[in-house]
């Protein structure tokens, strides 16, 4: 079981994962050619998909969903309340709600509900068995039942979107930062290493920060808080970002 990243952030996000010949991408908010690119560095086609999960309706996340999917013949599954909220339309394979369970060649997919500011935005772990991957992003608060299904994992993709003070003294207009740190925004980066230190992380493989604000974060910050939270070693951590995301990773 391997993964990988497209790109992470506000001008558009994509995640693979993959195990044998199934390929699923979670989120597609490239075009269509720009997709294709960033496919094509990753060494996929997107012939290959053999789905893509939508997590909610924010152009960052869907932008390129419906000319890809109609292109290449690719199922969609998101939630019912995420079709509602798309701007424009997209034939969808099946309807995913929180605990749900999908299986998709030799992957299965686990949806979870999350806090976050869309009609019913959904996030995801993805396992092929023996492993399990987990992608948290695009959420402004958890609780106990969300750490519950996201316990015993092999690796994990979180949000860190932005430095608390940085979005405090940035030139947002006061109700962006409100929506953006507000219990339906996203996680900061306290926020979201406590909440990796809830789950306890000395079992993963992999642990990457990604979604940071190009506006309200910096890389050094998030690292640095997450080593200050669980002590862990600083090169260990990984970040996906905007550019160039983040090439394939083993679970092994």
């Amino acid at each position: 079981m391997r993964f990988a990243v497209l790109g992470s952030g506000s001008q558009g996000n994509g995640t693979l994962i993959a195990s044998g010949d199934t390929f699923i991408l979670v989120d597609c908010g490239f075009s269509l050619r720009e997709t294709e690119r960033r496919l094509a560095l990753l060494g996929v086609s997107p012939r290959q998909l053999s789905a893509v999960l939508v997590t909610h309706e924010h152009a960052d996340h869907v932008h390129g969903v419906g000319l890809l999917s109609r292109r290449y013949n690719v199922p969609v599954y998101m939630s019912q309340g995420t079709l509602r909220g798309l701007r424009k339309p997209v034939d969808v394979a099946g309807f995913l709600g929180c605990g749900d369970v999908l299986p998709v060649g030799d992957l299965q997919v686990s949806a979870t509900r999350v806090e976050h500011d869309a009609y019913e935005p959904l996030q995801y772990v993805i396992s092929d068995g023996r492993r399990r991957f987990g992608m948290l992003t695009d959420l402004g608060s958890y609780d106990y039942h969300l750490l519950s299904r996201y316990q015993g994992l092999d690796a994990l993709l979180i949000e860190a979107n932005h430095c608390r003070d940085l979005l405090a003294r940035g030139h947002y207009p006061h109700f962006l930062k409100l929506r953006v740190g507000g219990s339906q925004g996203h996680l900061n980066n306290h926020q979201a290493a406590s909440l990796v230190a809830e789950l306890g992380w000395q079992h993963l493989q992999h642990l990457v920060l990604a979604h940071l604000s190009s506006k309200n974060n910096l890389p050094h910050l998030a690292r640095q808080c997450f080593v200050d939270t669980l002590g862990c070693d600083p090169d260990w951590l990984q970040v996906a970002n905007q550019d160039h995301g983040l090439d394939w990773r083993q679970i092994a």
